[in-house]
């Protein structure tokens, strides 16, 4: 959307078919659009460690943000209060925190690579990163492995699921894989070893 009202106005729009708990806008503003315990269509088709209907068991917040220029300040610190206080009223674990690029690879792009995921985890908001250094040259199969351990189940080709690891975990990754896919996992360092 070209701006935090027009993605208000289509979240709120029924004929859209699509909503979100929260919009958080480019100056910081926090709308809630529906209800936490209620349901919001903000996911659609995709999994996440082994379960799909992500709409059923999360809360969705969507930034105003085209994925061509970084999350500004009063966004970043909007969404760090926001996640604070949703964590701990739902008990969820900073690893529960995911995009929705991470649930349904191929399918959604967003956040996209300008998130700053590693700010999130390093306030215990977000999952952390493996250490993302190896020589190995991996295998499909070593990196679906790892892909699959780490929550990444949706279906997805191989192309797909590994833009969607960089996308998260790796985001200036490019080139064929590699094993530094692998080990920006988190438990990258305990994924099967390459054949």
């Amino acid at each position: 959307m070209q701006s935090a009202d027009a993605a208000r106005d289509r979240l709120c729009d029924p004929q859209a078919e699509v909503s979100a708990h929260y919009l958080i806008s480019g100056t910081g503003n926090v709308l809630q659009l529906v209800d936490e315990p209620d349901r919001a269509w903000h996911a659609g088709a995709g999994a996440w460690q082994g379960h799909d209907d992500i709409n059923s068991r999360s809360i969705g917040i969507e930034l105003d943000n085209r994925g061509t220029h970084p999350f500004s300040e009063p966004q970043m610190s909007s969404l760090e209060s926001l996640l604070r206080g949703i964590l701990n009223r739902w008990h969820i674990p900073a690893s529960g925190v995911i995009a929705h690029s991470d649930m349904a690879p191929g399918r959604k792009i967003d956040p996209g690579p300008r998130f700053d995921w590693a700010r999130l985890a390093r306030q215990g908001l977000a999952g952390p990163s493996g250490h993302g250094a190896s020589a190995t040259t991996p295998t499909t199969q070593a990196f679906r492995a790892a892909a699959t351990a780490a929550g990444y189940t949706a279906q997805a080709d191989d192309a797909a699921l590994l833009e969607a690891v960089r996308l998260r975990h790796r985001p200036w990754g490019r080139g064929p894989l590699c094993g530094a896919d692998i080990s920006a996992l988190p438990d990258g360092s305990k994924a099967p070893p390459a054949a």
